[in-house]
């Protein structure tokens, strides 16, 4: 984003130097010998003025200059977008890292009740219950070792992304707190009604930095046209100043002096029309019409995918936290009770962990698949703020 901010500052000069006027120049011209009786000798500068050519020249470096500007904003927001999406990343894996550790005292609990029973009845089931509390106990524990890893990893990316050298940053502890306290996103409740996407389409294409964008390149390569056609024009070339004859060498037999003026068309396009870089010139104002209707197209079925993604992903985190996740908890609060008190089959507690598992990654994955969707919903829109585009 820094290095695009320079860019910026680049367009700005380079607007200065679009119209610039030409140095002058210093001539002399002596005659010596016989060749200078009767023969002025010359002092003086010449200055080159370019026709139709600076206007032109001027307005092409501001074209460019706001290409510069858009495109340091859309950096600076991408660079929002991925600081926020990074962050997503790094709670949601503190969240599975909690409760895997959440679930390995449980299943460390339940062994110790099997190993209990075991050691009071001496029988085979006992036995078995506690060799299966123990796989249990140890598959959690590579789960838990794993998801230790993937946190450190989310943290150096999230690290990676805000690109600083003041040090390490992380997010807050989960702790106690729930995902959307910790993720402070200004987005819609899973309650909240969605508007349907006819009516978030056009208010979101007509805001999009890459559109601008694309449609500022053809202002610019059209400007950039103008520029090359009026290479044809000559330039008016402009000579003055002092003249004189010494004593010795005038018809008079006396000092004589005087001035000069002449003036010259120079750059004549007569062995060189410039044809070539016309032509490039026009082929690059279809190049950028061609890009421009593709940055449409893609824009639109992208804002749809994101759309469709988010819509989605919203559903599925509902159903969890309505249907699937309340009754996993009253299951897991009530097992380890009636283990206690009566003799479950193990397999049953077996069963129920897989179970379990397959929660934990699929909210996490819901968590995640919710979150970077409205990131990545709130990319196609371009804004930070969903209710600016209704």
């Amino acid at each position: 984003m820094q290095a695009s901010k320079i860019n910026v500052s680049v367009a700005k000069n380079d607007i200065k130097i679009a119209n610039r006027l030409q140095n002058p120049s210093i001539n002399t011209f002596f005659n010596f010998g016989e060749a200078g009786r009767g023969n002025p000798n010359q002092i003086g500068a010449s200055e080159i003025i370019e026709l139709f050519k600076r206007g032109p020249r001027k307005k092409l470096a501001k074209a460019k200059y706001k290409l510069a500007s858009d495109n340091y904003d859309y950096e600076k927001f991408n660079l929002k977008m991925d600081v926020a999406e990074a962050y997503i990343r790094l709670v949601v894996a503190k969240y599975v890292l909690k409760k895997y550790e959440q679930q390995q005292q449980y299943l460390e609990s339940l062994h110790g009740i099997a190993d209990r029973n075991n050691h009071k009845n001496k029988l085979v089931e006992t036995e078995l219950d506690v060799i299966q509390s123990r796989i249990a106990l140890n598959e959690i524990t590579t789960k838990v070792n794993k998801a230790k890893s993937e946190t450190k990893i989310a943290r150096i990316e999230f690290n990676r992304t805000i690109n600083s050298k003041d040090g390490d940053y992380d997010s807050q502890d989960v702790g106690t707190k729930k995902l959307s306290e910790l993720i402070s996103l200004d987005m819609p409740s899973l309650t909240e009604e969605i508007p349907a996407f006819t009516q978030i389409e056009d208010a979101a294409l007509k805001n999009r930095y890459d559109i601008k964008i694309a449609k500022k390149q053809i202002d610019a390569a059209e400007k950039n046209l103008t520029v090359v056609i009026r290479q044809l024009v000559p330039d008016l070339e402009i000579e003055g100043g002092y003249a004189y004859q010494a004593a010795n060498y005038s018809e008079s037999g006396t000092y004589k002096s005087g001035a000069y003026l002449s003036a010259a068309l120079v750059n004549l396009p007569l062995f060189y029309t410039y044809k070539p870089e016309i032509k490039n010139a026009k082929l690059e104002i279809e190049q950028a019409n061609i890009n421009y209707a593709s940055t449409v197209n893609k824009a639109k079925k992208n804002l749809e995918i994101a759309y469709e993604k988010f819509t989605t992903a919203r559903l599925i985190l509902k159903n969890y936290d309505e249907n699937i996740l309340k009754d996993t908890d009253i299951l897991f609060k009530n097992f380890e009770k009636m283990y206690q008190s009566t003799n479950v089959d193990f397999s049953a507690l077996v069963s129920i962990e897989e179970t379990y598992y397959d929660l934990v990654n699929g909210y996490s994955s819901a968590l995640i698949d919710y979150y970077v969707g409205w990131i990545d919903f709130l990319r196609e829109l371009n804004t930070e703020n969903f209710a600016v585009q209704l």
